[in-house]
């Protein structure tokens, strides 16, 4: 648990009580949604948990491994890379849906917007097209609203879910079909409403979904299809194809399968192999040329001609031939790169810091409140929006003289897309020649804004790119974090490149370098702006390279993301970041900060456990699993070889370890709650009930334990004897035993056992147990049965569970002298989700989950490491 910060606590003011909350830890205020007071930072929830990467390799799993041959093996092999080109094509046509009828929505609003304005223009009746815009953006906010309530993981981007996702905790909802649903159809009204969000974000959370449910073949939510798929029935794929989905949804937007490969490995993937590499990049490939193929086909009519590649695409960045002067970017232009990197960085630590009160705010004064009141939210947020957008077209618009691009390429492809920026000009409330600047950035789709920003030469003055930038810097903050799906990277894209053109017209018209290419710097000030709000550096670069499909951009480019990043981190972290910290995620990062080596595994791990014999009766773990909220149980004998040594003084010492005498009495009040209420017996009155004679049992036990376990698989353990229970009388030395540990059991593994009644009597041998297969054992992935669900009278509690064969009995382990920076990259890289501490002579002294690695907990264990020395 986490230390205090110090900072006394405030009165609630959501409390319906007059009291104040001082007795409430910062654990309860997050897992509530609130915090202490505005400044302090939410510490990590302790409800979230991580996915079983690590494989159990238990006895089941053996029987699968002993049935395996190469064929087999490159039979899945071949059914995985199936499933991944199915995850991608998919992904691709959740793409096309999206597209298609953003395109249909927004059309059709626009059309009917504009010809009642240009009519109203003459006959002054303005605030008719007023209304009309109003009932278009808020009718389809107010859908995108009621989406949300339906699903509420659906909200946002989901790039912050899926993130933690691939970093190995398990988000709820996060990667359903209903969740799909809500956050397709949602991202349609979203965008068509006329809200500054993007729908190329929520492509990464769609493909994710899509990796996540195409494997299983089923559905909560679609119980009625079953499909009999025996393949990847475990968190280690599922992940992978998570994985694979969101970089395909990367793809698919930005037509970058490079990039969203990056994006996957950069972003959240805490495992990594070449194996998995290629998978996701053929999945990235194959989303890309799915929705480029139908896209080519629908809006050219030339189908296989891939012109298309994603749903964003800057076009081609290139000098007019009447310029000889001009250069795309020169070395004298790199310094003027940093400087806007600078800004980037400045301006995106401005934006996510004011996002971040806000989400605090809604944390706070929204949420806790009945669901109509996000709704309303949501309408406001349009209300204001669609009226600030109208208002500025109408007062702020400059009207300037029409100019058409002078270079155009003789391929359908790029006269098409010079037609549709020339096209996009708005001549709103402007006379017949004209065009209303505003009204052509506000009154686009931001893809064409951004087009007209990055291609259009002279159309904007810098008064207008000065009021538009402000106006939709402040509405982009406001808007991402209310109640309807979003995406941050396309507002993020058209505000920083409005900032770059506004730097390039100062340049050019005040300062007279003439040589400049505005387009180059309205692409540089989109980069440092986006920059400067996600901190994304690798992926995003690769991203922004393959959507202009101009590589001489890649050291402009990479320079200007670098800069507003470190600039960024200097002030607060990335808005993914600060949206996961808000939401208590225990998120682990890279690796450790330098200080934290001064720590040990000894410092940071839990020595109260929650424990199970290998032979436990089922009113014991029945006890365990209701009274305990532990995914993972150790699997533990009692040494009673170490007793004499075990207690000196005022410190318990086993194997040259030491632990404080406050927190063994607290171990041991544990077994002696466990010892009265939960029936569990040591196994120290444990004998066996083979049939085998006393002596052959006396050599036996005389035998190491291991090679018992090496000889005999099946009955390593002996059974419970039935007759005795603890002692209230015992001493601290009886009470408090060393542990032998001898494997690790999940929970879903413990509650599966007694669903299917997996058990023997006392009078028995626990070779009469039944046997489940690998199968049987995982045929309620992903949703097990719940202890609380279970129905107590068809179980006898008498009867004894033999867990031995179905526990992992060689996870990863911990000494506890391990450095923190060992145990974290352990930890991380390998996917891991449970990490005992073992002693040399194999006792369990403690084990180390996700939470004992976060930075906060770190952080507060450290103190008190420098306040004991």
């Amino acid at each position: 648990m986490a230390g205090s910060r110090g900072s006394p606590c405030c009165c609630c003011k959501l409390c319906c009580c007059c009291g104040e909350r001082e007795t409430r830890t910062p654990e309860e205020l997050t897992i509530l949604g609130e915090t202490q007071e505005e400044e302090d930072e939410i510490l990590p929830r302790k409800d979230y948990e991580s996915l079983d990467y690590d494989r159990c390799i238990n006895d089941p799993y053996l029987e699968v491994l002993e049935t395996m041959d190469n064929k087999k093996g490159r039979r899945f092999e071949v059914v995985k890379w199936t499933v991944v080109f199915a995850i991608g094509f998919c992904t691709g046509l959740v793409g096309l849906f999206v597209d298609f009828f953003v395109r249909l929505f927004t059309k059709l609003k626009y059309g009917v917007v504009e010809a009642s304005v240009e009519e109203c223009s003459q006959k002054g009746c303005l605030a008719l097209s007023l209304l009309e815009l109003l009932g278009f953006n808020l009718t389809f906010v107010f859908l995108a609203s009621l989406l949300v309530l339906i699903e509420p993981v659906a909200a946002g981007s989901g790039i912050p879910e899926i993130k933690c996702y691939l970093n190995g905790v398990k988000v709820p909802g996060i990667v359903r079909f209903r969740t799909l649903l809500c956050k397709v159809f949602g991202v349609l009204f979203s965008v068509a409403g006329g809200l500054f969000v993007g729908k190329e974000g929520p492509m990464i959370h769609s493909g994710a979904v899509v990796g996540a449910g195409l494997p299983e073949f089923q559905s909560v939510y679609l119980r009625k299809i079953q499909i009999n798929f025996p393949y990847f029935q475990s968190d280690r794929d599922k992940r992978d194809f998570v994985s694979a989905g969101a970089s395909a949804g990367i793809a698919a937007a930005f037509g970058a399968p490079i990039g969203g490969t990056l994006f996957s490995l950069e972003e959240g993937s805490s495992f990594w192999n070449q194996g998995l590499t290629w998978k996701v990049l053929f999945c990235s490939m194959s989303a890309t040329f799915t929705l480029n193929f139908f896209r080519s086909g629908i809006q050219f009519g030339s189908w296989g001609s891939f012109q298309l590649p994603g749903l964003l695409n800057f076009g081609e960045f290139k000098c007019s031939d009447s310029d000889k002067k001009c250069h795309l970017w020169t070395a004298m232009d790199l310094g003027l790169f940093v400087v806007m990197g600078v800004i980037g960085g400045l301006l995106g630590a401005i934006f996510n810091c004011l996002n971040k009160r806000l989400a605090k705010y809604r944390m706070r004064n929204v949420h806790p409140k009945p669901k109509l009141v996000r709704v309303l939210e949501s309408l406001l947020v349009s209300l204001v929006t669609t009226v600030v957008v109208f208002v500025a077209s109408m007062v702020l618009g400059e009207c300037r003289q029409m100019s058409f691009s002078s270079h155009v390429r003789n391929d359908s492809y790029q006269q098409v897309r010079t037609e549709d920026v020339n096209s996009s000009m708005k001549t709103f409330f402007c006379p017949n020649d004209t065009y209303n600047d505003m009204a052509t950035l506000f009154f686009n789709p931001q893809e064409s804004a951004i087009l007209q920003l990055f291609h259009q030469e002279g159309t904007f003055s810098p008064i207008t790119l000065a009021l538009f930038f402000v106006l939709y810097f402040f509405l982009a903050c406001w808007t991402y974090g209310i109640s309807v799906p979003s995406g941050l990277f396309v507002p993020s894209l058209l505000c920083g490149a409005a900032f770059g053109r506004l730097v390039a017209n100062i340049l050019k018209s005040y300062i007279g370098l003439s040589h400049i290419y505005s387009g180059t710097f309205s692409l540089v000030g989109a980069a440092a702006f986006l920059g400067g709000v996600v901190r994304m550096t690798i992926s995003l670069t690769v991203i922004l390279i393959e959507s202009t499909n101009e590589i001489t951009y890649g050291l402009p480019i990479m320079i200007t993301l670098m800069v507003a990043k470190w600039t960024g981190d200097f002030f607060n972290k990335g808005i993914y970041d600060i949206h996961v910290s808000l939401r208590g995620v225990p998120l682990l990062e890279w690796e450790t900060e330098v200080e934290m080596d001064k720590l040990r595994a000894s410092d940071i791990m839990e020595p109260n456990l929650t424990y199970v014999y290998p032979h436990t009766r089922i009113q014991s773990l029945v006890s365990i699993l209701r009274t305990t909220v532990h995914h993972a149980f150790p699997v533990v004998t009692e040494n009673r070889g170490n007793e004499k040594e075990f207690m000196k003084g005022n410190q318990l010492i086993s194997n040259n370890i030491k632990f404080k005498k406050s927190s063994i009495l607290t171990r041991a009040g544990e077994q002696r709650k466990r010892s009265q209420s939960m029936k569990s017996y040591p196994s120290s009155e444990l004998r066996h009930m083979c049939d085998e004679h006393i002596a052959s049992e006396e050599a036996a036990e005389k035998e190491d334990l291991l090679q018992q376990m090496l000889e005999r698989r099946y009955t390593p353990y002996p059974n419970l004897y039935p007759d005795q229970s603890p002692s209230e009388d015992w001493t601290m030395e009886e009470r408090f035993r060393p542990l032998t540990f001898h494997g690790l059991i999940l929970r879903s593994q413990l509650v599966t056992l007694l669903v299917r009644g997996v058990c023997y009597s006392e009078n028995q041998s626990s070779a009469n147990q039944p046997r489940l297969s690998y199968a049987e054992m995982a045929e309620d992935y992903p949703r097990y049965p719940d202890i609380h669900d279970l129905d107590l009278t068809l179980l006898n509690p008498r009867m004894i569970v033999d867990v031995t064969p179905y526990m992992n009995p060689s996870p990863f382990t911990v000494s506890p002298n391990t450095h923190v920076s060992q145990v974290f990259n352990l930890f991380r890289t390998m996917g891991l989700r449970h990490l005992p501490v073992v002693n040399a002579v194999g006792e369990i002294v403690g084990i180390i989950t996700r939470h004992n690695l976060t930075y906060e907990f770190l952080q507060a264990r450290l103190r008190q490491h420098y306040q004991t020395m």
